[in-house]
């Protein structure tokens, strides 16, 4: 990998090989990849991308693995949508809605998993876990059973059924544990120590792991013709999604595949039963204190982010914003959504959009920005969440009277024509 020159510490900037670490033994900081950007910039083009395969695989001079064959189900390059209609109800104006929901195994994390795990075979690990909060669950099973790998994963016991029986599906190892996402966290992290010889992709691999989620940043840079979003709002769990979504724009600059100096201003997003970081924000703090999450957000609902600090750098460092919502807003942020859009998000999904309506309604957003918002996971994985706020509009008898008394579409054909001839 003549363009990884290995890994360093993000506190004492350290040096250490490219293996399988994360931690930094001097002063405890997290690890990352460090890059020969010269390398890359030398041997990188938009032209070689467009020639790559159609997955995340094409941006694969930027990522810390170089394999012929990597672990990949398919992942990437997944719609950027122009939301025109979710944008006028929100009082905005150019807004994209970047549908990750389209990925293999419905969610961004088989982006990070693909690299992850790439980079674990490469490193010689046989055996796939994690923790996870549902959707990085999904995509370890899979993966590691399309690389023929074990796998052995772990989850809050009380997570959405459509999450687990999508994990279980692939034939591994799942382990529901009593407690939420920090106490499964927690087990992980003695449990890498006490086996060395398994690849857990969001402790021991996480310094790789955590660089697919910069494909988030070049897929949008390359779908907007190579240009940059003025404003971008991502959820947070971890916080590890933006800043890496951060730092993909600033290396795309750094490598010569956009010419203009990226001023992408970054915004957060979380529920408010598991807002560690907008709390912090709001308060104009940098600690990051951890809370006991109590959220429908269950994929968001991480208490002690590890990322919480530095997402909250980035944030203010670009001059966005974080906010936090609440379990109904979350739901109606779903459905504005879907009703705009046909878009169908999980709960994080909701989380963002609802977020995204209130920072445009007191003008941290702006109108005259180009913003894209992040939909992540598929919202098929938590329609739990919806059961009780949404069915059918009418139930009846199976004849023309039952129909024409139960249902009334003049009044809305009618109010849809006048909304069509203002458009136009």
């Amino acid at each position: 990998m003549e363009h990884v020159t290995g890994l360093r510490c993000r506190e004492c900037a350290r040096t250490y090989p490219a293996e399988a670490l994360h931690v930094c033994d001097f002063c405890f900081g997290p690890l990352e990849v460090a890059y020969d950007y010269e390398a890359i910039a030398a041997s990188t083009s938009r032209q070689t991308i467009a020639e790559g395969p159609s997955t995340i695989w094409r941006y694969a001079a930027l990522l810390p693995v170089h394999d012929p064959s990597p672990i990949d189900l398919g992942t990437g390059c997944t719609p950027l949508v122009r939301a025109d209609r979710l944008a006028a109800e929100l009082g905005l104006g150019e807004l994209w809605i970047k549908n990750d929901t389209a990925n293999p195994t419905g969610s961004f994390k088989d982006r990070v998993v693909s690299v992850a795990l790439t980079k674990a075979r490469q490193l010689g690990f046989k055996v796939a876990a994690c923790a996870s909060t549902g959707n990085l669950a999904n995509s370890v099973a899979a993966h590691a059973a399309r690389a023929g790998m074990t796998s052995v994963v772990f989850i809050p016991h009380d997570l959405e059924t459509a999450k687990i029986v999508t994990t279980a599906v692939y034939g591994g190892n799942l382990v529901a544990v009593e407690g939420n996402y920090d106490d499964v966290n927690r087990l992980c992290a003695e449990l890498a120590s006490e086996h060395p010889s398994w690849a857990f992709v969001n402790i021991n691999i996480r310094t790789y792991y955590a660089e697919g989620s910069k494909t988030l940043a070049f897929e949008v840079a390359e779908q907007l013709g190579w240009r940059l979003p003025d404003h971008v709002v991502v959820p947070i769990a971890s916080g590890s999604q933006l800043t890496k979504i951060r730092k993909g724009f600033d290396e795309l600059h750094t490598v010569g595949l956009i010419d203009e100096a990226p001023h992408v201003r970054v915004s957060g997003a979380q529920a408010a039963g598991c807002s560690p970081v907008a709390t912090a924000f709001a308060e104009g703090s940098d600690v990051i204190r951890p809370v006991k999450p109590d959220t429908v957000a269950k994929s968001l609902a991480i208490g002690n982010p590890a990322d919480g600090w530095y997402a909250l750098d980035a944030i203010r460092s670009t001059g966005g914003g974080c906010g936090s919502v609440t379990d109904d807003e979350i739901r109606d942020g779903i459905r504005l959504l879907a009703r705009t859009e046909g878009i169908f998000a999980e709960t994080a999904g909701g989380v963002t959009i609802a977020t995204l309506a209130k920072l445009a309604a007191d003008g941290t957003v702006r109108r005259d920005e180009r913003v894209v918002a992040y939909v992540t996971g598929h919202g098929l994985k938590t329609v739990d969440a919806l059961a009780a706020s949404v069915g059918p509009t009418a139930t009846i008898a199976p004849t023309m009277e039952a129909f024409a008394s139960a249902v009334d579409l003049g009044s809305d054909l009618d109010v849809r024509a006048d909304q069509d001839r203002s458009d136009r």
